[in-house]
C-alpha cells in the first residue's frame, strides 16, 4: 500500500497554516547558525534561508520513517495522524534530527554568511522572525494556504523595512523572486541568490583550490531563476576546473526531490541515476540546493562518492584568512 499523499500533504498544510512552517522548528533551532558572526538584527539588506538548510535533517529524517511505512498496513491510520497532528505537533516525533547533520547544515549557511562578509557586502538577518518561504505547498498546488502563508512572510519583511533579500538556495529565492508577486499584491522586493551577489561584488579568491568539480545544477535555480554562470564563475575564478557531467545547466536532471515525503522509494530511484551520471563524469560533486544536497548524499554513500555543497568549497577559497569565526561551535 503506497503512502496516502492526502494525509501527508494535509499535515504539512496544516503545519504551514498553524505553525507557520511545514515542519516546526524552534527558534533556537532555526537562529543557531548565525551564533559569533556577528550579523546585525534586521536592515533594508537581509539574509533571508528561509529555513530550508534548517529543515534538511527533518526533512530526511521524516523521509526515512515515510519509506519505513510504505506499503505498509499503517498507512490506513494517516488519517487519524492528521487529525491528531492539530492538536500535537506530530513533526516532533516523526522528524527526529540527527545533532551531527544538523551542524553540517548550519555550516553550510555560516559559510554564505561568512563569504558575503567577507565580500563587505552591508546585510542584516531577521533571526527570530523570519519564516519558511512555503515552497513545498506551492509546489504542490495548495494555492489558498500557500497564498496566506505568503502574505504573512511580506507583511513580516515590510514591517521591519526590508527592500532587498539574499536569499541562500534556490526554492527560497525562486519563491521570494518569481512566485510572490503572483500572489501577494503590492510585492516590490529586490531578490538575488548569495552566488549572484558575490559575483555582482567582483569578489576574488583569496586562496586557489585545484580541484575538478562536477556541477549538479538545480532544476530551480537553472531552468526559473536562469543562474547556470554564476555559481561556474565563482569556482573558476578560485581555481576549480569545471566537468559538465551528462545532462547540465537548464537540462540538468532531477535529484529525486522534493517527492521523498511522499513517494520516497521512487525518489531515492531518481537520486541513485543521478549519481551514476555525475560520478561517470569524474570530480567532486557540487550540488548547490539542500534538497539535491541531501537526495545526492544519501544516494552516494553506499559508493564511496563524496557529494558537497557549493559553499564548502567556495568558503576557502574566497574567505582565505577570514575564519575568526569558523570554529565557533552551533
Amino acid at each position: 500500500m503506497s503512502l496516502p499523499t492526502k494525509h501527508v500533504l494535509g499535515i504539512l498544510v496544516d503545519n504551514l497554516l498553524k505553525r507557520k512552517s511545514v515542519l516546526k522548528l524552534s527558534p533556537r533551532t532555526t537562529t543557531r547558525w548565525a551564533r559569533g558572526l556577528n550579523i546585525p538584527r534586521g536592515g533594508k539588506t537581509i539574509i533571508y534561508t528561509g529555513h530550508m538548510y534548517q529543515l534538511i535533517p527533518a526533512i530526511s529524517a521524516l523521509a526515512a520513517k515515510m519509506a519505513y511505512f510504505e506499503n505498509s498496513w499503517i498507512t490506513k491510520f494517516f488519517g487519524l495522524g492528521r487529525f491528531a497532528n492539530k492538536f500535537v505537533n506530530l513533526a516532533w516525533f516523526m522528524a527526529r534530527t540527527d545533532s551531527k547533520e544538523t551542524r553540517q547544515y548550519n555550516d553550510i549557511l555560516r559559510n554564505i554568511a561568512r563569504m558575503l562578509q567577507a565580500a563587505r557586502v552591508d546585510f542584516g538577518y531577521l533571526y527570530e522572525e523570519e519564516m519558511y518561504s512555503g515552497a513545498l505547498i506551492h509546489d504542490e498546488g495548495v494555492d489558498d494556504a500557500f497564498k496566506q502563508h505568503a502574505q504573512r512572510v511580506f507583511e513580516v519583511l515590510k514591517k521591519n523595512g526590508v527592500k532587498s533579500v539574499i536569499t541562500v538556495d534556490p526554492h527560497t529565492t525562486n519563491m521570494l523572486r518569481s512566485i510572490y508577486p503572483r500572489y501577494v499584491d503590492g510585492y516590490d522586493l529586490e531578490v538575488k541568490s548569495y552566488l549572484e551577489v558575490l559575483v555582482d561584488s567582483n569578489f576574488d579568491s583569496q586562496l586557489t583550490i585545484e580541484l575538478d568539480v562536477t556541477i549538479h545544477d538545480s532544476c530551480v535555480y537553472a531552468r526559473y531563476e536562469n543562474i547556470v554562470n554564476e555559481p561556474r564563475l565563482l569556482l573558476s575564478k578560485a581555481g576549480a576546473k569545471i566537468i559538465e557531467p551528462e545532462l547540465a545547466g537548464k537540462l540538468t536532471h532531477c535529484c529525486g526531490g522534493p517527492i521523498e515525503s511522499f513517494y520516497p522509494g521512487k525518489a531515492q530511484a531518481i537520486a541513485e541515476k543521478r549519481i551514476e551520471q555525475l560520478a561517470a563524469a569524474g570530480g567532486n560533486i557540487v550540488a548547490m540546493c539542500p534538497i539535491c544536497l541531501v537526495n545526492l548524499k544519501h544516494a552516494a554513500k553506499n559508493r564511496n562518492i563524496e557529494v558537497k555543497d557549493i559553499s564548502e568549497y567556495l568558503v576557502d577559497a574566497y574567505c582565505g584568512e577570514f575564519q575568526t569565526s569558523k570554529n565557533v561551535r552551533v
